[in-house]
């Protein structure tokens, strides 16, 4: 994560070769339309032009299919558009990048994966990487937090403890030779692209027309001593590398709050890891800038409490949903657990098809697998959205179902979150520890 220069005294300069990142320009280009350059809808003839040469050579090599069945492709536009910004357009660079994504996807069978994962090894991964705390900012784009503090020697030993249960591992999987740190990573990553991303296309905001891609990410790395820093070297660096490799042009803004004196020592650490596309959008914020900082990008609502907002959200919370939210994903919403004020979401592995929710995973070695219509009574999906045929996050259209299976479907979440009610003696997670 990269230095950038800001206005106070107290900020540690950047060296001469890292990039000067300045804020308050970031914010008015996020005001506009500028950042939408390269997205669906936003294109310049010669991105459409590069964009249909490059469908043409993945579809030649069987890499994309224009027509995967009910008249959709196997790949959206608003992906191919990810590869193909991440490498300035150049159609080799992207080429490469996509085939190189879809080979290892498919090694590792990962929406295999993300289907049949453990719930509590899924939430147990939750719980140590960005959560998202169930706002967007004023572009509609999710909001994570990543706080480093929590991740200390104790909480990152009891994680580690957890992945030498018989149950750790998804069946289709107990054979793979990928570490189950980074299988579980994987999953998180899946639920960013599978669940939250199509929810907040779903969504109000401002450009409906073209689909949400990306997260905006406040790193709290108060607290945190240099020998923990470099504790957590391996930890952060495969989330890093992961993202970079596999899951392209899906970072909007990175703030990282509470950077220490020494942080230009771990800054040298971490440089390597991203590419300077990346790092032109990583913002070191002194304390006098954070409030004003985060406010141009998001509203107060949406605004963690400890960051100068009115979110009550703290860290290893479930998602804390504003209103239109709350009425798309009303199925999955529970009440508030004794002690608490405020509902919370079934955990694990869950998908958004638009107008119905999958919900995936194991509990206690047998599937979760079901679906529930959105309800009637949620918000529509913007015209734009309707008709792109290019973007099933708005146009996913589900299996047919009777009313008796949507019955038995909306039966079957209720158990489970009875279930885990009973179990945890509440959904949600302690607040002042990694694991419970």
């Amino acid at each position: 994560m990269p230095l950038w220069r800001t206005k106070s005294n107290h900020s540690q300069p950047a060296s001469e070769s890292d990039p000067k990142n300045d804020s308050v320009a970031s914010a008015s280009q996020a005001a506009g339309t500028a950042w939408l350059a390269g997205h669906p809808n936003h294109l310049t003839e010669q991105q459409e032009t590069s964009l249909q040469e490059f469908k043409k050579r993945c579809e030649e090599t069987g890499y994309y299919k224009a027509d995967a069945g009910e008249g959709k492709p196997s790949h959206e536009d608003a992906t191919l558009l990810r590869f193909l910004r991440a490498r300035k357009f150049d159609l080799d660079g992207a080429w490469n990048q996509f085939k190189n994504t879809e080979d290892w996807r498919k090694e590792n069978a990962i929406e295999s994966l993300y289907e049949n994962i453990d719930v509590d090894s899924y939430e147990a991964a939750r719980r140590m990487y960005p959560q998202w705390t169930g706002r967007r900012d004023k572009r509609g784009i999710p909001i994570y937090v990543f706080e480093i503090r929590h991740l200390d020697n104790k909480n990152m030993a009891e994680y580690m403890s957890t992945m030498n249960s018989a149950t750790a591992t998804a069946e289709t999987h107990s054979s793979s030779k990928v570490p189950q740190r980074l299988l579980r990573l994987f999953a998180l990553y899946e639920n960013l692209l599978r669940f939250v991303m199509p929810l907040c296309t779903r969504l109000s905001r401002p450009n409906p027309e073209a689909p949400i891609v990306t997260s905006t990410n406040i790193v709290d790395v108060s607290g945190v001593g240099l020998k923990q820093f470099w504790n957590l070297k391996s930890h952060m660096q495969d989330a890093s590398v992961l993202a970079t490799a596999h899951y392209p042009e899906t970072l909007d803004r990175i703030f990282i709050i509470g950077a220490p004196a020494f942080f230009p020592t771990v800054w040298g650490w971490i440089k390597r890891w991203f590419d300077p596309g990346t790092t032109s959008k990583i913002f070191i914020l002194s304390a006098a800038e954070v409030k004003p900082t985060l406010t141009s990008f998001m509203d107060p609502s949406s605004i963690p409490k400890q960051y100068g907002g009115d979110l009550d959200w703290k860290w290893n919370d479930m998602p804390n949903l504003d209103e239109p939210a709350r009425e798309v994903l009303s199925p999955l919403e529970t009440p508030p657990a004794e002690g608490e004020t405020k509902p919370s979401l079934l955990k694990g592995p869950v998908l958004f098809k638009g107008d119905h929710i999958e919900v995936l995973g194991k509990a206690n070695g047998e599937s979760r697998k079901s679906n529930i219509p959105v309800p009637a009574s949620a918000p529509a999906p913007a015209q734009a959205e309707k008709s792109d045929p290019e973007n099933p996050q708005s146009n996913d259209t589900p299996a047919e179902t009777t009313d008796d299976s949507t019955t038995e479907n909306e039966k079957v979440i209720v158990d489970d979150v009875a279930a885990e009610k009973q179990t945890n003696g509440g959904v949600e997670a302690p607040t002042q520890t990694v694991s419970a």
